[in-house]
Parts: structure tokens; C-alpha cells; sequence
């Protein structure tokens, strides 16, 4: 079924232009039929922030901003989803075009700025699947005109525990202006401070929801030191690495494209991303797991991901290219090279090439 899908609509997708394409294939999911998905490997299950996925790979936000299609895409056979960003009050986000693929870099660049329905509505659809089970995570994120940014993630926190199986605290999306400043460490340490006292406050009747923290790949190593130091004594319970990079690699081939204002994901993102996987991995020190995102779309980059420390993966760009026929293609060579190794589980590899990865030269 999924081939057929993807046969029948990459190619009238990729037509389109990117944003409709995008709302064309939510559509199309809608029309799924609700089959049941094929068991995983046990091999492949991975327990992490406190929770059993069936597999390592997710679909990373963005995707499904307004939360209209995650069970679809656990029936295609994702190991967890996350919807999101969700921000407390619906916003357009910026004006259009603003999504843009760069076809021969496999790449894309996206500025939408947080567009989605509000936490309301989010809220609603959420609570209607709630029976369903399956591990959805909440991403949540601040309006652009919010007066109190700490604010709105407390509301948020408070509003979506008692449907979200994790929350993913988004402070790197370069599309609002002046957000990443909350990866500072004195206005971090704020932002997680309250973030985590609502989520306690909320216990009793949400249960224990872990609180993850999505971070840029364009921190220097100094930044990334004061984010994991807080992000470790405040007690959160993994991180994200990592979010859309605003650098433009010299190897990309689609230049003029390349100028276009906003984040870039896909491949070119993927030496950088992982990079920063294993260098956050260093200064974790196991005190929590982390999910690897930025590049995937192999099982081999996927591998890489793993080894560099990350104990999940999340996927997006690289479905616009490969198609969602790629879920399970990872999850074929994931499985294959657990069994030519003679290795039970994937928690046995992670973070075994951090040393070499480090020592390489920067990504540029």
C-alpha cells in the first residue's frame, strides 16, 4: 500500500508547489484506509524518556502541525509521532511562498513561522484519539506576539499533559523572531524552571508527561555547553538535536534558491546535525536520551545518527524525496544490521562513534 502511494504521489506532488503539495498529502493521508499496521521487530524497540517505543523512527514536527493525521502515520509504521508546533492562539505565520525544496540538494528551506490552528482546536482533535494509544508527542511554541513567551509554554504544558506523551519545548525554530535568544542560558533556565513546575503541577491528573528540549544546530560549542549544563541540573528528560539551520553550505548546488530567508533541512543538514548529536551526547553523559534529527534518508544515515548517540531518530525533508516508503526501508536495515552483528538492541550501538565524530573537522 505504501508504494502505491508513494508511486502514485510523489511525482503529482512534486509539481506542486511546496506548501500545496504539502496540504495535499495531510489530505491524502485523511484517506488512508485504518489498517493495522505489521508488528515491528522486537529488536528495533527502543525504551526511552520513560516510554516504550515500537520502533526508533518518528516522524519529527512540522509535518503535522494541527494534529489531523498522527494515527495515519502510525498505521504507515512510524515508531512515535510528533505534531506541533502549537502555539496557545492560531497564527497565519508568515506571509507566502515560504516553503521551498531544493530539488538536486534533496533539500528544503522553510520560513512558515509557526502557522497552526491554536491550542484549542489542536487540543480537540488530540482528546477524539486519545483511545487510539500510539507514543504522539506535543511540540509547542510561543506567538510571535506574545508579550510573555514563558507564559505561553507554561499555558501550554498545563493545556495538552493529559493527551501528550511527551512535550517538546521549542525554542529553535529561526522563523520567530527573537526565540532562539531562549536558548541563553540565564533565560533558559527560566523557561525550563516553569516549564517543569507546571508540568509537576499537572501530575496528579495528566500522569508523569516528559518534557524534551529542541535545540538549533548553529550553537557554538560554548552555547551548547551552557544549554546542556541547564537542561541537565533543571532535570529534563531528553533533547532534541536538532532544529532547521540558517547556514547555507557551499556545497549546495541550488544557489540561487539558497538565498531564500529561512531554515534549511534535508541532506546538507546532515553532517552538521550529527555532529552536534554526538557533541551534545559528550556533555549529556547519559543522564538523559536524546532524539537525532536533521539528514536521514538512509538507513544508513540513519546508522550514523544512532551511533553518534542518538537513541530515536525523527524524519521530514527527506520523505519529500524518498517517499514514506522510507519508514520502512530503515527499518529493514536497521533490523539487518542488528542481525549481522550479532547485537539485541539498537541501545548497544548508541553513541559508540561520538569519539571519532568529534575529532573530525567542523561540517562546513
Amino acid at each position: 500500500m505504501i508504494r502505491a502511494f508513494d508511486q502514485l504521489s510523489l511525482p503529482l506532488l512534486r509539481w506542486l508547489d511546496a506548501e500545496d503539495a504539502h496540504r495535499l498529502a495531510i489530505q491524502g493521508l485523511k484517506l488512508l484506509p485504518a489498517i493495522k499496521p505489521r508488528p515491528d521487530d522486537a529488536k528495533l524497540a527502543v525504551r526511552a524518556f520513560g516510554l516504550n517505543f515500537p520502533n526508533p523512527v518518528g516522524m519529527a514536527a512540522g509535518f503535522d502541525k494541527n494534529a489531523e493525521v498522527p494515527d495515519a502515520l502510525l498505521r504507515l509504521g512510524f515508531g512515535f509521532v510528533e505534531i506541533g508546533s502549537v502555539t496557545p492562539r492560531p497564527q497565519s505565520g508568515n506571509p507566502r511562498p515560504r516553503l521551498f525544496r531544493l530539488e538536486r540538494d534533496e533539500a528544503v528551506i522553510n520560513r512558515m513561522g509557526f502557522n497552526n490552528d491554536g491550542a484549542e482546536i489542536v487540543l480537540r482533535r488530540l482528546a477524539g484519539r486519545a483511545h487510539q494509544g500510539g507514543i504522539v508527542g506535543v511540540n509547542v511554541g510561543a506567538n510571535k506576539d506574545s508579550v510573555d513567551r514563558v507564559a505561553d509554554y507554561v499555558r501550554l504544558i498545563e493545556t495538552f499533559a493529559p493527551v501528550a506523551s511527551y512535550f517538546t519545548v521549542n525554542i529553535s525554530s529561526p522563523n520567530t523572531p527573537g526565540l532562539r535568544n531562549l536558548q541563553q542560558a540565564s533565560q533558559l533556565d527560566e523557561l525550563l524552571s516553569k516549564v517543569l513546575e507546571a508540568r509537576d503541577r499537572v501530575r496528579r491528573k495528566a500522569g508523569d508527561t516528559p518534557v524534551l528540549l529542541k535545540i538549533a544546530p548553529d550553537l557554538s560549542l560554548a552555547e551548547l555547553d551552557d544549554v546542556v549544563h541547564v537542561a541537565r541540573s533543571r532535570g529534563v528528560d531528553g533533547m532534541i538535536v536538532s532544529n532547521t539551520t540558517l547556514a547555507r553550505p557551499s556545497s549546495l548546488r541550488e544557489q540561487l534558491r539558497a538565498k531564500e530567508q529561512g531554515g534549511l533541512s534535508g541532506r546538507p543538514l546532515f553532517r552538521l546535525s550529527t555532529r552536534m548529536v554526538a557533541e551534545t551526547f559528550v556533555r549529556v553523559e547519559g543522564a538523559f536520551p536524546l532524539i537525532g534529527v536533521g539528514g536521514i534518508d538512509t538507513g544508513g544515515a540513519a546508522l550514523t545518527k544512532i551511533r553518534a548517540g542518538a537513541s530515536l531518530i525523527q524524519l521530514y525533508s527527506s520523505l519529500v524525496y524518498k517517499g514514506l516508503g522510507l519508514v520502512e526501508s530503515i527499518k529493514a536495515d536497521l533490523t539487518s544490521t542488528l542481525l549481522r552483528t550479532g547485537r539485541d538492541s539498537l541501545s548497544e550501538i548508541v553513541g559508540a562513534d561520538t569519539a571519532t565524530i568529534t575529532a573530525e573537522d567542523w561540517p562546513v
